[in-house]
């Protein structure tokens, strides 16, 4: 949008978490870390053991869905709530390697000292660009407020 007045022409952009790429990329993102934690849990209808992890799985996974559709689908005003949510959606799993590779997790050993798996490390590359993406957008409105 450009602005004429009688001594200057400025042009305005749209801020940065409206902009329809920077949301078509994070919800592609989000809708990967779901698909990756869902084949990494067995599929959609099983269940990680310990249940706290398997429910921790289809919390995650829930949530990359409605981080999509918030950044897809609602309202301008309701958009940073997807971000703000993106945001957790690549840092818990992120967390949840860390812990669950170093010193573990309660009742839950299988990838203890797995650092190398592929689909972890897939896991860690897409939350990783998900949390720059939102993290940028997040910080750019913050200033721009």
């Amino acid at each position: 949008m450009t602005t004429t007045t009688a001594d200057r022409t400025t042009t305005q952009s749209t801020p940065l978490h409206d902009h329809l790429a920077a949301r078509v990329v994070a919800s592609v993102l989000a809708v990967l870390v779901t698909v990756i934690h869902v084949s990494d849990q067995g599929g959609l209808t099983a269940l990680k053991d310990p249940a706290y992890v398997g429910q921790g799985y289809r919390l995650l996974e829930l949530a990359g869905a409605v981080v999509a559709v918030l950044l897809l689908l609602a309202p301008a005003r309701q958009r940073f709530l997807g971000w703000l949510l993106a945001i957790g959606v690549a840092v818990g799993p992120i967390v949840g390697f860390v812990l669950s590779r170093g010193p573990g997790l309660p009742n839950y050993v299988d990838d203890k000292g797995n650092w190398t798996e592929l689909l972890g490390l897939q896991a860690l590359a897409v939350e990783a660009v998900l949390l720059t993406l939102a993290g940028v957008v997040v910080l750019a409105r913050r200033a721009r407020s």
